[in-house]
């Protein structure tokens, strides 16, 4: 059995992995709460019992034992992999990266990933003092989804988080009464970098409470809402939140709503906020810069930043210069400023088209693919192979179960210039969305293949 290791620079100055009272609750499902002080000890009990390893590949499914695993190996001083998703091949490829790795989760696979170590039915429990990370440990690397490509790492310090995790709390704050901490019910997995700061770091150390579970359908949340104490936080994303609208099924009594991973529609938003009465809040971020922006979408086109963030706009990009980043990181965003705080959304520098001398952006034609009534679900996107000029084509797919394609193109021909209609435009049952909402490039392409062939 390996000794736990606090932290790992000595010099470095350590930091609690939760914040608070132990008595608070840092998690709560149907079967009630369980608290600070709790999770501390099993961070201590499972730290003692992990495998010897540089990096740890977190698959748990519930929540509270992603936060129990992510603790103790911060503890270890392991770094946690986040991969872009859980599919088999997707961890191969990481664990080729990192070969110094192991995966950890609470599953039982008929066919394990390799070198898996399944935590205990019973999470140990060990008394110690309060578990503490050096502000220079790097405890997690994410990395992006490959919806442009492919997926690339992004280190994160436990120092960066505390940071990053401050802001989003300031934020947010309004969102509930003063003086009170909600109880947040996500929809995204912790493995995701959105999910990772809104169910795992604000709860660890903004105060506040999260359920053990990620529902999916509405009935799903709507039972976790339940149980959840005022005030209450969905945190979500427009595939779910449009779920839920559509539904028509009932919710307690919200603080706020939080969504991100895709473009919220303002009239989505706009009826989410009337539809359940409470503000609906999206937040602005990536794997490499975590949130750097919020808006209320509902009444809102411009971007608040963070405190600490500024912008730089590129002619490709645009450069993120925040108090959490080592270096000023570029996104392939386009924004126009709006004096010192704010900024306007222009699309991004691999979405803008220009055909023919004419230009448009993927963004807005999936806009406007998804503002035609009886579409519930669609993209528009360039594939791979262009025409004898050179110039690559542009498709979409749509999930419109009461029009054919004939109809939808002649809902786009009314608002779109002829040479950017998509063709093919293909009618599916369902998107290739991942489990945070989000369109992997490669699949897309290879639903179309399947579909043209």
């Amino acid at each position: 059995m390996s000794a736990v290791i606090e932290q790992r620079d000595p010099g470095a100055s350590p930091q609690l992995l939760g914040q608070g009272d132990e008595a608070r609750a840092l998690l709560f499902d149907g079967a009630g709460e369980t608290s600070l002080a709790t999770y501390f000890a099993q961070v201590r009990g499972l730290a003692a019992l992990l495998p010897v390893g540089r990096y740890a590949i977190n698959l748990c499914e519930d929540r509270y034992r992603f936060l129990v695993a992510f603790g103790a190996a911060a503890l270890r001083g392991q770094t946690t992999l986040l991969p872009s998703s859980r599919a088999p091949a997707v961890i191969d490829e990481v664990r080729a990266r990192y070969p110094d790795s192991y995966c950890l989760g609470e599953q039982a696979f008929d066919d394990a990933p390799p070198h898996y170590w399944r935590l205990p039915d019973t999470l140990p429990a060990r008394e110690g003092p309060a578990p503490a990370i050096a502000e220079d440990a790097l405890v997690a690397i994410g990395f992006t989804s490959g919806s442009t490509g492919c997926p690339k790492p992004h280190p994160k310090t436990w120092g960066a988080f505390r940071t990053s995790t401050a802001a989003n709390l300031a934020a947010l704050r309004h969102l509930w009464t003063d003086g009170t901490l909600p109880h947040l019910v996500a929809t995204v997995p912790p493995q995701h970098m959105y999910g990772m700061e809104m169910s795992v770091l604000l709860p660890l150390l903004g105060g506040m409470a999260v359920h053990a579970e990620r529902p999916f359908f509405p009935g799903d949340v709507a039972r976790a809402l339940q149980q959840a104490a005022a005030p209450r936080v969905l945190v979500t994303t427009p595939v779910h939140l449009r779920a839920l609208i559509e539904s028509g099924i009932a919710l307690p009594p919200l603080a706020g709503i939080v969504s991100a991973t895709a473009p919220l529609l303002q009239a989505l938003a706009a009826t989410a906020e009337s539809r359940f009465g409470c503000e609906v809040r999206e937040v602005f971020g990536s794997t490499e810069t975590c949130v750097i922006a919020t808006r209320r979408t509902a009444s809102e086109e411009a971007w608040r930043l963070q405190p600490g963030v500024r912008l730089s706009p590129q002619p490709d990009g645009t450069l993120v210069h925040a108090a959490h980043l080592d270096a000023p990181v570029t996104l392939a965003d386009l924004v126009e400023l709006d004096g010192d705080d704010r900024f306007l959304l222009r699309g991004r520098n691999a979405d803008l088209l220009e055909i023919a001398g004419k230009r448009a952006s993927l963004g807005d034609l999936t806009r406007k693919l998804l503002s035609i009534p009886g579409v519930e679900d669609g993209v528009v996107f360039q594939m791979d192979d262009g025409d004898a000029a050179g110039v690559r084509r542009i498709a979409a797919l749509a999930v419109a179960p009461a029009l054919d394609e004939a109809q939808i193109l002649r809902h786009l021909q009314r608002g779109l210039d002829p040479v950017f209609l998509p063709r093919p435009l293909l009618r599916v049952d369902a998107l290739p969305r991942n489990e945070t909402g989000k369109l992997p490039r490669d699949a897309l392409l290879a639903l179309l293949r399947g579909r043209v062939q």
